[in-house]
């Protein structure tokens, strides 16, 4: 009977190491496998080339934007300054100088004469009560010009706007570089309305600092 036991505890004991032994085999074989496994990253790539050409177009879109952003403050800017912009032009317009020896007929009777055109209007050898009008308020007439119309004599809206048509021949033929202003810039007629007290829009805009 003992040794029926012994036999069988001796085949017990074999079989547990084969089963051991199977077990150790199955898992090197399962551990080579997985060493063997090559991890496939060519979509992690992919995804990742794209993600990079992203933040270069994007970059690139900011800097655009910046661009654009630049430009619309500066066409504000000079949108907002049309002030300064007429100023320039009244006063390039102002310092075209025309020739002086010009011959026009200015009152248009045929005959060239020079200074002596048309009539001489009245004038005054100094303002009225010591204040002259801003001449300026009338579109044509600068600093520069206004000056040499006070040194003919004329300080005041009224005068200017009195002219008759052989007076402001007379005038057209003595502005000196700039014969030929009064009828092309129709001072009598804008004389007229701050003579009468009213004001124009250009008035306004002189009378403001807004031009000269």
């Amino acid at each position: 009977m003992f040794r029926e036991w012994g036999f069988l505890v001796s085949e017990m004991v074999v079989l547990i190491l084969l089963a051991a032994l199977l077990g150790l085999f199955v898992g090197w074989l399962i551990w080579r496998r997985r060493s063997a496994v090559t991890v496939d990253t060519s979509e992690a790539d992919r995804l990742r080339r794209e993600l990079d050409a992203c933040k270069v177009k994007h970059s690139d879109k900011d800097a655009r934007i910046a661009a654009l952003e630049a430009d619309v403050a500066a066409s504000h800017v000079q949108s907002a300054e049309p002030a300064q912009v007429e100023t320039v032009h009244v006063e390039v317009e102002q310092v075209e100088a025309i020739d002086a020896n010009a011959a026009v007929d200015y009152d248009g009777d045929g005959v060239i004469e020079g200074e002596n055109e048309g009539i001489k209007p009245a004038t005054l050898d100094a303002a009225r009560g010591g204040v002259a009008d801003d001449l300026k308020q009338i579109k044509g007439i600068g600093p520069k010009m206004e000056k040499m119309c006070n040194a003919l004599g004329f300080f005041h809206f009224d005068q200017i706007a009195a002219w008759t048509p052989a007076e402001e021949a007379w005038v057209n033929a003595n502005l000196e570089g700039f014969k030929g202003r009064v009828s092309r810039d129709e001072w009598i007629a804008q004389a007229k309305l701050p003579a009468a007290g009213e004001e124009t829009e250009f008035s306004k805009r002189v009378e403001g600092g807004d031009v000269y």
